[in-house]
């Protein structure tokens, strides 16, 4: 097989970060039209990626947010996006490199992006600063341990996000 010296792989995952930048940066200006609402699932411990230690702690391989009604202060810079989210009535602010994403799915249109995110480097936790910050809701990661599916989910709080399990939804 002949070498792709032109990258095509990396200018199509390019591409597509700039399709998800775009989306975003509208949703940023205008707010989110209709049904629309984006799942995103982020490394959470990438370089470059910001959330408080409590949440690292409780999501220390990735997290997926979902930006639907309560998040606030989305901004959106050439590399990463930043937004204010509540968790468990505890507002948050997340910085997220748009290297450290691995799926972007806006489930209202069935539109879904997935990014090899394997060349994406992590940091010690020791290294990461605590967030300040301010909504959307947490969505753990799929459980890939056996001691994760059996976890109840968490009730919602008041005045906060519900943190939902995906896998309850999914088929056995």
């Amino acid at each position: 097989m002949a070498t792709d010296h032109i990258r095509y792989d990396v200018l199509a995952r390019d591409a597509l970060r700039g399709v998800l930048r775009k989306v975003l940066t509208d949703a940023a200006a205008h707010g989110l039209p209709g049904e629309h609402h984006f799942f995103i699932t982020f490394v959470s411990k990438a370089d470059g990626v910001k959330i408080s230690p409590r949440l690292l702690a409780q999501y220390p391989e990735e997290m997926t947010i979902i930006l639907q009604h309560q998040f606030w202060d989305l901004t959106v810079l050439e590399d990463r996006f930043e937004v204010g989210l509540s968790f468990g009535g505890i507002p948050e602010r997340l910085i997220v490199p748009f290297s450290a994403i691995k799926s972007f799915l806006d489930p209202s249109v069935k539109f879904g992006l997935q990014f090899d995110t394997s060349d994406v480097a992590e940091v010690a936790l020791e290294t990461l600063p605590a967030a300040p910050a301010p909504s959307a809701v947490a969505v753990p990661a799929p459980a890939t341990e056996a001691a994760d599916s059996t976890d109840e989910p968490a009730a919602p709080s008041q005045g906060g996000a519900e943190v939902v399990r995906l896998d309850r939804f999914r088929k056995k």
